[in-house]
């Protein structure tokens, strides 16, 4: 006699496999399906469990309250006799007429968090239903191995299963649909270690990143995909307008690695495609490339050896060295040690596999976004920037079909003052397949700030319909109102991007000017204050307002404060204040040392409103020749 026995339709078997696994990791015995030999054994055999089993979970799904659905009605109806039956929902619906007094736990999207309150309501009406306390633990039961059940109830035996899981889709429901769009959800992280997300996490991300590299499909970006981490298939469809959707779950040990993956109709909700890949933590690459390998065919109809190759773009088979990168990716940067520890893993990696594209691209970046922000003096970010640039270049010359490589040093020469050579490795990036939604964004920022506007535009729209819930990409869309001195337009989008992410120091920032630049001075007064006490940002805005209201005490002490802190290395900030106080030739004195300084802030010369004062200076014009920026 079981503890649990689980009815469910066959097509929804992987569905349900996390919560067999849940319930058996708390020491219950389930039933659900069974070595089931022909004739009448297979009957008797479901009639006994079903019968003798303490608690019966029945799966409403939507092919089960359909007329498909006929023998999980038939077994609910048992189950109701007996007092013993416990309804779920792994999809919005009602059950069939007859099974809905009794009310239905939702599980719809659940992917196997023991933590997620959803699993325990189950939990707690399980144990309930077998008279456990909520801390007792059933004493577990041996079980044969197992095939399932409805497979044989269908007259098709495995043979069957396994045609369908090969492709046997299009001989059931015809060819694949025209709108090859698919959003990789996050996938659920099931090693019940909460340090292991960034691994689950960044498989579905490479998995994401890979399908992305395969011509006509088009793939939704990560940032949106994961604000639906716990949507269901369709409503995460909808909200994302794709056809498909992939969802997962990683469960993680020392010698064992176990993928589960299930492609699903986002209108229907009905799954097309599934697998469980058990592999040693060794063969992940392999896991990872199969699930692409099938999706793509799932979607196409076909995947050919240039398809193939394109999942190789920027990668490595070295395993642990993927694992380092995927770590360096998932770290929460915004500080000193934070960027020296993601270089620290991209050395790591590269150490393992000396050809690895992503991990001198992710190092590049790295190095960069530091030697711009903590460098303690002007030429310490000069020659950090420059050793940044040679591994970008490294990483483009490893593989020129790599977008991360190029858009890594584009980001370099940005901050190198040459907004000419970033435009272009820029539009490289943009180009390639597979480019990441980051970088879309990236590029059309540096257009927006080289005053071509309408180029950023276009870029900002193709990010913005790969990444829609982003407000990253909200923010972006505000920026080019404020390059392009539409304000009030700038404010509006400022205020849904901090609705959806108010941490956003640096769209709290461009917020603030926004507001400071549309005369409500008060107002950016109260959002300057809302940054960080330290950020350079917050300085600059206090000392404008201040000399706006005539506290020239309170911006000379602002400006004292950058000059202690920074030197020589925030001369564009200078800048800024000079020009704001009305001091024509000292903001361009400071504008001069800027570039003798390739103070990475020039990169906003062209379009930046606290410099506006000084742009009728043909001094000005001296200096923005020299960044070498393409005329719009």
């Amino acid at each position: 006699m079981s503890d649990v026995f689980v009815s469910y339709k066959a097509e929804d078997r992987e569905r349900l496999r996390p919560l067999v696994a849940a319930l058996e990791a708390d020491g219950l015995s389930v039933w659900w399906d069974a070595h089931l030999g022909g004739g009448d054994e297979w009957r008797d055999s479901i009639a006994r469990q079903l019968g003798e089993a303490r608690c019966v979970i029945v799966a409403w799904s939507k092919r089960s309250v359909a007329s498909e659905g006929r023998f999980v009605r038939d077994e609910a109806g048992r189950a109701v006799k007996r007092h013993v039956y416990l309804p779920v929902t792994i999809d919005k619906v009602d059950p069939p007429l007859g099974f809905g007094e009794t009310q239905c736990l939702p599980l719809a999207g659940w992917k196997g968090d023991l933590a997620d309150p959803r699993w325990q309501a189950v939990r707690a009406a399980v144990r309930s239903r077998l008279g456990l306390s909520s801390g007792a633990v059933a004493t577990p039961v041996a079980r044969a191995g197992r095939v399932d059940r409805r497979t044989v109830l269908a007259g098709g035996g495995v043979a069957a299963l396994a045609v369908v899981g090969a492709g046997g889709w299009y001989l059931l429901h015809g060819s694949p649909t025209q709108a090859a769009s698919i959003a990789v959800l996050p996938f659920a992280n099931l090693s019940g270690d909460a340090s292991q997300a960034y691994f689950s996490d960044g498989l579905a991300e490479e998995v994401r990143s890979a399908l992305a590299r395969i011509p006509g499909l088009h793939v939704m970006a990560r940032t949106s995909s994961e604000m639906l981490r716990d949507a269901d298939a369709t409503a995460a469809a909808t909200k994302l307008g794709v056809a498909t959707i992939l969802t997962g779950s990683v469960r993680r040990s020392p010698t064992m690695i176990r993928v589960s993956a299930q492609l699903v109709d986002g209108s229907s909700g009905l799954e097309r495609w599934s697998q469980t890949f058990d592999r040693p933590p060794g063969d992940v690459l392999a896991v990872q490339s199969s699930i692409a390998e099938n999706v793509a065919q799932q979607l196409r109809g076909q995947f050919g050896a240039s398809d193939r190759a394109a999942l190789e773009v920027g990668g490595t088979n070295n395993a642990r060295a993927q694992d380092l990168i995927l770590q360096a990716q998932a770290g929460a940067y915004g500080d000193e040690a934070g960027y020296r520890q993601g270089i620290a893993l991209a050395d790591a990696a590269i150490a393992l596999d000396p050809d690895y594209a992503l991990a001198y691209a992710v190092k590049a970046v790295m190095m960069t976004s530091w030697n711009a922000t903590f460098a303690n003096t002007a030429a310490q970010s000069r020659a950090g920037l420059a050793e940044a640039a040679a591994v970008a270049r490294h990483a483009i010359l490893l593989d020129p079909k790599l977008a991360q490589s190029h858009s890594a040093l584009s980001g370099v020469l940005r901050n190198q003052c040459d907004m000419g050579g970033a435009l272009v490795e820029g539009a490289r990036a943009v180009a390639l397949p597979g480019c990441p939604a980051g970088a879309v964004r990236g590029h059309a920022i540096n257009l927006a700030d080289a005053g071509q506007g309408q180029r950023a535009l276009g870029v900002w729209r193709a990010a913005a319909a790969d990444d829609p819930l982003n407000p990253v990409l909200i923010a972006a869309r505000a920026y080019l109102f404020l390059t392009d001195r539409r304000y009030a337009e700038a404010i509006t989008q400022y205020e849904q991007a901090l609705a959806i992410e108010p941490k956003a120091v640096g769209t709290r920032n461009n917020y603030a000017i926004a507001l400071l630049f549309a005369g409500r001075t008060a107002d950016a007064a109260r959002q300057f204050a809302l940054l960080p006490s330290d950020d350079l940002h917050r300085w600059v805005g206090e000392a404008a307002i201040a000399l706006r209201v005539g506290d020239r005490a309170t911006a000379a002490a602002r400006f004292g404060t950058l000059q202690a802190r920074y030197g020589s290395g925030a001369n564009f900030q200078y800048a800024q204040i000079a020009a704001q106080g009305g001091e024509i030739d000292r903001g361009i004195a400071f504008l001069q040392a800027a570039w003798g300084e390739r103070d990475p802030g020039l990169a906003r010369i062209k379009t930046d409103p606290y410099i506006d004062p000084l742009r009728k200076d043909a001094r000005f014009g001296a200096v923005v020749a020299k960044l070498k920026i393409p005329a719009s």
